[in-house]
């Protein structure tokens, strides 16, 4: 996976760490950066640990599966992306201005489980992982210490768009993966 598409992937993944991040600034009456740096370590964090541990249980089942790989790759992708979408358009989610422990972790699990199925997809493409992580983990937190700033600043008018376009992307690469292992793509 080169360098355009695994950054448009961590792109991609921050977005549910972004829509949250919103929604967090969105119940801060000020902004407060400690928050927003507590809530970029959160979702950064474990979107970089989550792939790790899909690509190591990837790892384990790769010689068993390596004929329908990229299928794995795209289904995972694709339903990510598509989940993604779905959920942009679903109920409104309750606010909690609350930034302590317990809230953060369950909120960074929450937006991280579909970076573990990348992960996987990871093991099957071969991805040099520390590279990816590093660069998903940061984007992550930039896109969640910023989200917070940007929903206390703005609102919710980019929480949906957010998660809109994150689906979206994944999607596009679930086919770049496809397109390419079936060589129809010409380059």
């Amino acid at each position: 996976m080169g360098f355009f598409s695994l950054f448009l992937l961590a792109v991609g993944l921050s977005m549910d760490a972004f829509a949250v991040s919103i929604c967090k600034g969105l119940s801060m009456k000020r902004m407060n950066y400690k928050n927003a740096v507590k809530a970029g370590l959160f979702f950064g964090i474990f979107q970089a640990m989550m792939p790790s541990i899909g690509y190591f249980l990837g790892s384990r089942f790769q010689s068993l599966i390596t004929e329908i790989d990229h299928w794995i790759a795209f289904i995972l992708l694709f339903l990510i992306g598509g989940n993604m979408i779905r959920e942009a358009f679903g109920q409104e989610e309750q606010q909690n201005d609350s930034f302590d422990l317990k809230t953060m972790l369950v909120l960074a699990v929450a937006t991280s489980i579909d970076a573990l199925a990348v992960g996987i997809t990871f093991a099957f493409l071969n991805t040099n992982l520390l590279p990816a992580v590093t660069l998903i983990g940061c984007t992550t937190f930039l896109f969640s210490f910023f989200g917070v700033k940007i929903g206390n600043a703005f609102g919710s008018r980019y929480e949906k768009k957010a998660e809109i376009t994150g689906g979206v992307i994944l999607i596009l690469i679930a086919f770049r993966i496809l397109l390419e292992h079936l060589q129809l793509l010409p380059f």
